[in-house]
């Protein structure tokens, strides 16, 4: 088990230190299954966080058509991102059956979740919202607002009010599941982070960067097609020149987000 302070720690200002120390909440150790769209779209950085703290994870590789486990194995579900869109069932037949898997989880069974991108959108999705094409994509290193419900959470706890992302996606959360507050938002995309009654949260951004993301993530070529729509035939070497500016705040800002996460679903040691 690990302690981690409780949550105390008051937004940093614009001057104040990146880099957080790990928070004390006594947690039993996790095992995660982590469902996968694309190979290169894993958990990233916060993989470091579980080895860390001793959580287990299994990848379930969907579009390879590897098979949905039993979730009862599972303390927790993670979905990552993916090139696809939630609607695309007749081309990637699974989909049915992961938002199906996402609903009883989470609805049914009470299972902690964290989406990210796809897996933002596949929740909501899932649980009665409602996701189309965005009429602006958003490609490229953009700020997200915190909403009030965000500055009031656990979940954006910490983080600044206004904080510089790694966008990619061309599909948003139009309509939000009952019960479901929104955090975050930008101009162009209304719901980018949510948290759906207690246990559920999700983000349409990335925090989890590493610093071989965007190279890894070009050789998809859905994204790598929106890249250079959206940023040019430079647009690879110019998003990951602004990525690893900013990639020591991307691992502190996906550092506090995780054990945020964690915190949410944590029962306080006596």
């Amino acid at each position: 088990m690990i302690r981690r302070p409780p949550r105390s720690t008051p937004k940093p200002s614009s001057a104040a230190s990146d880099v957080y120390k790990r928070q004390t909440l006594r947690l039993i150790f996790m095992h995660i299954l982590v469902l996968q769209h694309a190979e290169d779209e894993h958990p990233g950085s916060f993989r470091k966080f579980l080895k860390e703290d001793g959580h287990t994870w299994d990848a379930i590789e969907l579009d390879r058509d590897e098979k949905l486990p039993l979730i009862d194995s599972y303390d927790a579900l993670w979905v990552m991102g993916g090139p696809m869109d939630v609607w695309e069932e007749e081309k990637y037949p699974w989909l049915r059956t992961e938002k199906e898997f996402i609903r009883m989880a989470v609805a049914e069974k009470g299972l902690p979740y964290f989406g990210v991108c796809l897996g933002h959108q596949l929740l909501a999705d899932a649980l009665g919202g409602k996701v189309e094409k965005s009429k602006c994509p958003e490609i490229g290193i953009l700020d997200v607002h915190q909403t009030p419900d965000g500055q009031a959470g656990v979940f954006l706890d910490g983080l600044p009010d206004t904080f510089a992302t790694l966008q990619w996606h061309s599909a948003e959360v139009t309509a939000i599941p009952d019960g479901t507050q929104v955090l975050a938002t930008t101009q162009d995309c209304t719901v980018q982070a949510m948290r759906w009654q207690t246990r559920a949260h999700t983000v349409q951004f990335h925090l989890e960067i590493e610093e071989d993301t965007v190279q890894s993530w070009a050789r998809i070529p859905e994204y790598l097609e929106a890249l250079e729509k959206a940023l040019g035939k430079n647009g690879v070497f110019e998003l990951q020149k602004e990525a690893k500016l900013n990639q020591s705040k991307f691992e502190n800002m996906a550092e506090r987000a995780y054990i945020n996460w964690m915190q949410t679903i944590a029962k306080p040691s006596i």
